[in-house]
């Protein structure tokens, strides 16, 4: 009877514990971008706030207030002051597009007209039956990726509010992940119903994640983008940050990278005579931005995640589809701790006990 009753019991909490998550999560929905983010910074910037710490012994709240403090001028503001910039060139190009003024299939014909017959025919007989159902989709995504730059710069200024409360619940949580957030993560490892040695895998492995993914791929790709926005306005091109901005967007996928805004537009330059101007697109893309991943990346992040290249690519345009832009640390995290998992379940069912086990029931 007490057996019985244990279990009942323990199923009871077990169903009490997964409603009460998912009405939680309901009830935060609307900050759960925030809540990630806060997270993810005071993951990264726990060894500065540590360092702080070891210079102010007991001083926990001045060390997370003087680290959120740098948090707030060396990332937030710069990064605030970036999108405003790049918003504005996305809006003043999606409204140049409306207006006929830009018209990215007048390019796109232009750059094909200027190319060799030879090469003209073989587009026109590669992968699509016409020429023009190629032109449309390229132009479909050059277009849409900078009218929803300025659909979302125009959604956060309708909802310039919520935004704002948003933005303050992160900070003000990143505050306490930062000063609690050596007890919070051991107090959270400790209550997983796993055993603690896979706990503590998992959470390693969830750590390493986050810091590649953001000290590594984010930065990185931060860096190719300012190289190539750069680059851009050395050679004349029209937003160049904005450019700029999708190109560090791209150097987030790997196997495609910055290569997939560069090129087509030193093939632009090149088709339509812009001579000097395609060579130093092409050289910057090549010695320049494509280095900056080989070099950069070591320093960072000194070891990767551990994942495919190819589930790097899947998962992180998953989950920017499903979360947006939170979807660069969140689809990855996710592919890297599925692996992680089905190690784990392998091992177990692998061990040396296992197979003695296995031996002795042959007997």
């Amino acid at each position: 009877m007490t057996i019985a009753r244990t279990r009942v019991e323990n199923g009871g909490l077990i169903l009490f514990l997964a409603a009460i998550t998912v009405a939680l999560t309901l009830v935060v929905s609307s900050f759960i971008g925030a809540l990630l983010w806060a997270l993810l910074a005071a993951l990264l910037f726990q060894p500065l706030y540590q360092r702080l710490l070891t210079r102010w012994p007991g001083r926990r709240n001045t060390a997370a207030a003087v680290t959120l403090l740098i948090i707030t001028v060396a990332v937030v503001i710069p990064g605030v002051v970036i999108a405003s910039l790049v918003v504005d060139q996305a809006a003043g190009v999606y409204g140049q597009m409306r207006s006929g003024q830009v018209n990215f299939a007048a390019y796109f014909q232009q750059m094909h007209d200027a190319l060799p017959r030879r090469i003209q025919r073989l587009l026109d007989g590669s992968g699509y039956d016409t020429f023009d159902q190629v032109q449309a989709r390229v132009t479909q995504i050059v277009s849409n990726s900078v009218s929803t730059i300025a659909q979302q710069a125009f959604t956060i200024g309708a909802n310039a509010a919520a935004f704002l409360l948003a933005f303050g619940v992160g900070l003000y949580v990143t505050f306490f992940l930062l000063r609690d957030g050596d007890r919070i993560g051991p107090a959270v490892v400790r209550a997983l119903p796993l055993r603690q040695d896979i706990a503590k895998r998992l959470a390693d492995k969830f750590n390493a994640v986050v810091r590649a993914t953001i000290k590594g791929s984010g930065l990185v790709a931060l860096a190719q983008g300012a190289l190539g926005a750069v680059t851009f306005w050395i050679v004349g091109l029209p937003a160049a940050l904005l450019w700029g901005m999708l190109m560090a967007i791209a150097a987030l996928l790997p196997a495609v990278g910055p290569a997939i805004i560069w090129a087509p537009v030193a093939v632009y330059l090149l088709a339509t005579g812009a001579i000097w101007q395609a060579a130093v697109v092409v050289g910057a893309g090549v010695m320049v931005i494509g280095l900056a991943d080989n070099i950069l990346r070591p320093i960072l992040v000194g070891r990767d995640s551990g994942i495919p290249d190819w589930m790097v690519l899947v998962t992180t345009l998953g989950g920017i589809n499903l979360v947006g832009l939170s979807g660069i640390v969140v689809g990855p995290l996710a592919g890297a701790l599925f692996l992680t998992g089905w190690q784990i379940l392998t091992e177990e069912r692998t061990a040396p006990g296992d197979a003695v086990s296995d031996d002795r029931a042959t007997d």
